[in-house]
């Protein structure tokens, strides 16, 4: 008895003693105040790469993203560009602009370095922009034709013009280009650049610098980058990136689920649940910027009904997209209401949509003037002849079932549809030469924060250009071409939202969705910050700010910052 008699006095004693502590607790002037998370330098990230390794140099990752993703953190650029596609100062300090819109003035940030410590300056812009117009397949010809007709005059050290034959609203757009370090590539051409040994070990200017390559069996299956500790914006929280590279995504999704890596570059439809349902991972989303569409030939004699825009809304009208999305898509896609993707600045919000109404849009059609014909399903012209129409499908799983409920909704409407399918290739030639009557096709606007609808609905590129669907109207013109050369950000603004208008009205194509991208990162993995973005490596736009390690603080009264 005496045993539990202690017991039972130290349990007492124990009590008394706690609840003390609380009184005094609760009576300390910091018990109430807030706690703030301050994150710590340290920790590892590793991410899965799908692909392959091939070179690390932004000249030459055009056609492999694995490669564009590392290089993003190991390159920087004059400018770079937020969520709402608005530039934002990465290497340039500033910029001004001459009255005419001709004259691009830049001053560097002070004490900007490469990763072996010698400054960046002026003439290593000068050196990138005179690669960009190299004679060689590298260089698209269109970016190749634009830069030439662009001067660059080295000013100082640190300032630099660029002269433009006219003046030119979207320039900085093309201005987020990595820059390449002349005093190493020096005196090399394009074509002498592709098999240095600079390509396996580069130096840049980024948040993160090369450390080294993982090879296993002579193959290349990983990078490693360490924290750059000069990097103007300062220094990053993580000390290391590792990427790892893996043929497949469901290669890459074991890792992930083994512990290997800590995030999946992407993951598609089939690993998606699986990734939703484990509470140790956070998945990030966004629009990717790709527009799927269908173009429709305005000048197609044998499609002549296509010139009227009641006929064309009651296309669109007949198309059920919430659908696409759910079983083509997962749900993993947003409607398009227009030509310009939501999320940017140029984004008219109070677009009206077109819904999916297929039986109004069939009476829509009656009032046109066709008719029911001997077949009840189809509609029949005045000439007693069936309403048809030829679909043109790039031969791909996802486009032709896409194009599998465009055809049911036209089918639906009294159209009969002829389904040609075709390697992407010849759909893209078919679009070039205007030898088609309707095009489901993907616009890829990656790389292009400045929305300028220019090249594909400017009457000037209905016969050699992009506008494929030779919509020729001079007022939606009009405000293309103004809002390519004013100054002005709110007029550039109101112009766009007056094209979006009159495209809304006249539909001379039928913008469908844009896929969404996701992105799968260990809960360990703090401070991410995700939105709408212009290339798949922009989930890197905040690298800066991701920590793994970190610290409870609480602030006092007195903004004492105090550890626990």
């Amino acid at each position: 008895m005496e045993k539990y008699r202690w017991q039972l006095i130290v349990i007492l004693i124990t009590g008394l003693v706690v609840g003390v502590i609380l009184v005094i607790q609760q009576g300390s002037p910091l018990s109430n105040t807030p706690t703030v998370t301050q994150p710590l330098s340290g920790g590892i990230y590793t991410e899965a790469l799908i692909g392959n390794f091939q070179r690390l140099n932004p000249f030459l990752d055009r056609y492999n993203q694995p490669d564009q993703d590392v290089d993003r953190l190991i390159f920087s650029g004059l400018v770079k560009f937020d969520n709402s596609g608005d530039a934002q100062p990465d290497l340039a300090e500033s910029w001004g602009i001459s009255k005419d819109g001709s004259l691009y003035n830049f001053t560097l940030r002070p004490n900007i370095y490469w990763h072996d410590g010698q400054p960046v300056t002026a003439s290593d812009v000068a050196f990138t922009v005179g690669l960009m117009k190299s004679e060689n397949a590298l260089i698209p010809a269109d970016l190749r034709e634009f830069w030439s007709e662009i001067s660059i005059n080295v000013l100082s050290e640190n300032q630099l013009q660029f002269a433009l034959p006219e003046a030119f609203a979207p320039l900085l757009d093309y201005l987020s280009f990595a820059i390449l370090p002349e005093h190493i590539l020096s005196g090399l051409t394009l074509d002498g650049i592709i098999d240095h040994p600079y390509n396996l070990a580069p130096v840049g200017s980024g948040p993160f610098k090369f450390d080294e390559l993982i090879i296993k069996d002579s193959k290349i299956i990983g990078v490693v980058l360490t924290a750059n500790e000069t990097y103007f914006a300062g220094r990053p929280f993580l000390e290391k990136i590792v990427f790892r590279y893996y043929p497949s995504e469901n290669d890459a999704w074991v890792a992930y689920k083994s512990g290997e890596v800590d995030g999946i570059s992407s993951i598609s439809f089939d690993n998606l649940s699986e990734a939703l349902a484990d509470p140790d991972s956070n998945l990030y989303s966004a629009p990717e910027p790709l527009m799927s569409i269908v173009y429709l030939n305005l000048n197609d004699p044998q499609a002549s009904f296509l010139q009227k825009p009641e006929f064309r809304k009651a296309l669109m009208q007949s198309i059920d997209r919430q659908s696409i999305i759910d079983n083509v898509y997962n749900g993993q896609a947003i409607m398009l209401n227009g030509p310009i993707l939501p999320g940017n600045w140029a984004y008219f919000t109070d677009l009206v949509r077109v819904e999916f109404t297929p039986e109004i849009a069939r009476q829509q059609l009656i009032g046109l003037g066709y008719t029911i014909g001997d077949d009840p399903v189809y509609l029949v012209t005045e000439e007693g002849s069936p309403l048809s129409l030829e679909l043109l499908c790039p031969d791909t799983d996802l486009h032709k079932e896409v194009a599998s409920y465009i055809v049911q909704g036209w089918t639906h409407l009294g159209v009969k549809v002829d389904l040609v399918i075709k390697p992407y290739d010849a759909v893209i030639s078919d679009l070039e030469s205007r030898a088609f009557q309707a095009a489901l096709v993907d616009i890829d606007m990656s790389g292009s924060p400045d929305p300028d609808p220019y090249p594909f609905w400017a009457q000037s590129q209905v016969q050699a250009g992009q506008n494929y669907a030779q919509w020729d109207n001079r007022t939606a013109s009009e405000f293309l071409e103004q809002a390519r050369i004013s100054l002005d950000f709110g007029d550039r603004v109101r112009l766009y939202r007056n094209f979006q208008v009159i495209f809304q009205e006249e539909l001379p194509s039928l913008p469908l969705l844009s896929p969404v991208y996701n992105y799968l990162v260990s809960t360990k993995i703090k401070g991410i910050s995700f939105g709408p973005f212009y290339d798949r490596n922009d989930r890197f736009f905040t690298i800066n700010s991701w920590y793994i390690l970190a610290e409870e603080t609480r602030v006092d009264p007195n903004n004492v910052t105090t550890g626990e």
